[in-house]
């Protein structure tokens, strides 16, 4: 740690000024970099924790484990309600405890569903009990939130496309990861409460290995410590509301069809469990890897721009879904269904991108009337978005609790999921209608009663 980073006592980083240029390039950018790689590596465990059920109900067969397909999409749905829940007081732990200090704490919890369910699942186990240890597997959903706040405040204006991108990109791969490491587990040592066991064997030492780099070698920001007022401001914003509902259906949309897929494939298309999991992990798998590429595009195009197309590429998706289903084709749904994981990717990485910007517009065109320096402007608008990204997060995942319960119903009242794509795709309509109107639509753009400058977010 170099003295111009302003230590303070142990790990916490009094002075950081990452918007200024001599400071960034000489100090902020490697600390940055570094917290960035050691929070994707925690996040990615986590992810992996919160999507591990949509793995295990592929190694519990229907007869021995006593459940139905909508059992099953019920159980998998419970770990995305209690992280989306999580979302929001893991957003807060950043500020009151830090952001390394919370990244530990919050690694160390992913121990507790893991170790219960390597000693508890097994066939007879009543369905109550899968339903509690299938929540408690929730907590590695809140991860991402606190994550994606803690790194966020590292990073300038310039950057966080990028950054957001590669941490948010790197912690979804936890989900493909899991799902491949299903796979092979499923062809080799076949369905049952062994491969149960040897999944959660490599997950345990893991979750140990990223607790102890977190506490080895990332940061605490007193910037945003004891900030918790900043949650209550973003409340108030409107703009907090509308880019949460958009981040339903691009973060909703991924975790969601990550879940979800598998049971699809089984139920729609008569893959057992082996055929459905040599699937499963491509999405998630190339829907993490674009990710990044979202942000990238957003820093150079406008992430306004690039999330308005990308949700009439989602709708596109979404009726290759239902053709393919009509004609009853895989390849074609799988075709469908990928590009669903690309375009959630892709759409990802743009929401989040506008989040930081927007606010910044807002706090830019405002410090005139409010009396702010240019950095006071910025470090209100690193707050706030802070809060926002965690209100979204908590907000989008909570989308993926829906699309399960689509799926559920569809399948119990015709036996398709075609009526769920249905509701998929009339949703992606009204969210490129919304970015439209909101955001692209110049003469909406709103203009400060102060000071006359027009806010415009087509540029963000």
């Amino acid at each position: 740690m170099t003295a111009a980073a302003g230590v303070l006592h142990g790990r916490w980083i009094d002075d950081w000024r990452p918007e200024d240029e001599s400071f960034w390039q000489s100090t902020g950018k490697k600390i940055a970099n570094k917290n960035l790689w050691f929070s994707v590596f925690s996040e990615h465990i986590g992810f992996s924790i919160w999507t591990l059920w949509s793995v295990l109900v592929l190694f519990m067969p229907n007869a021995a484990f006593g459940l139905d397909v909508a059992g099953k999409f019920f159980l998998v749905a419970m770990p995305t309600l209690v992280g989306s829940v999580l979302r929001l007081p893991y957003t807060m732990a950043v500020a009151v405890f830090g952001g390394r200090n919370w990244t530990i704490i919050s690694a160390a919890l992913l121990l507790v569903p893991t170790i219960l369910a390597a000693v508890i699942v097994e066939p007879g186990v009543s369905y109550t009990t899968l339903m509690i240890l299938a929540a408690i597997a929730g907590v590695g959903g809140g991860n991402f939130a606190s994550s994606m706040t803690n790194i966020n405040a590292f990073f300038p204006e310039k950057a966080k496309g990028a950054a957001l991108g590669i941490n948010a990109g790197g912690g979804n791969l936890g989900v493909a990861v899991i799902q491949l490491l299903g796979l092979l587990i499923l062809a080799t040592a076949g369905p049952g409460v062994t491969g149960i066991r040897i999944l959660l064997g490599i997950y345990i030492p893991l979750i140990v290995v990223a607790t102890l780099l977190s506490a080895l070698f990332m940061d605490n920001l007193s910037s945003v410590r004891n900030d918790t007022g900043a949650l209550k401001e973003a409340t108030r914003d409107a703009q907090t509301w509308i880019l949460s509902f958009l981040y339903i259906g691009t973060f909703g949309s991924f975790i969601g069809y990550s879940f979800a897929f598998g049971l699809v494939l089984q139920n729609q298309f008569g893959r057992d469990p082996v055929g459905a999991a040599a699937l499963t992990w491509i999405g998630p798998l190339l829907g993490s890897l674009i990710r990044p590429v979202g942000g990238w595009l957003s820093d150079r195009l406008g992430g306004t721009r690039v999330t308005f197309w990308n949700f009439v590429a989602m709708a596109v998706a979404a009726l290759i879904c239902i053709w393919a289903s009509s004609i009853e084709s895989l390849p074609v749904f799988v075709a469908g269904f990928v590009l669903l994981f690309i375009t959630s990717g892709i759409g990802n990485g743009s929401t989040y991108k506008m989040i930081p910007a927007v606010f910044r517009t807002k706090a830019l065109a405002a410090s005139e009337s409010k009396g702010w320096q240019q950095e006071e402007a910025l470090l209100w608008a690193r707050r706030v978005s802070g809060a926002v990204i965690g209100i979204a997060g908590a907000i989008g995942a909570f989308g993926g609790l829906l699309i399960n319960l689509a799926f559920r119903q569809s399948f119990l009242n015709v036996q398709s999921g075609v009526p769920a794509f249905w509701a998929f795709l009339a949703f992606y309509a009204v969210c490129f209608v919304v970015t439209y109107v909101v955001y692209l639509r110049r003469a909406k753009a709103a203009t400060d009663p102060k000071t006359g400058t027009r806010l415009s977010y087509a540029e963000v």
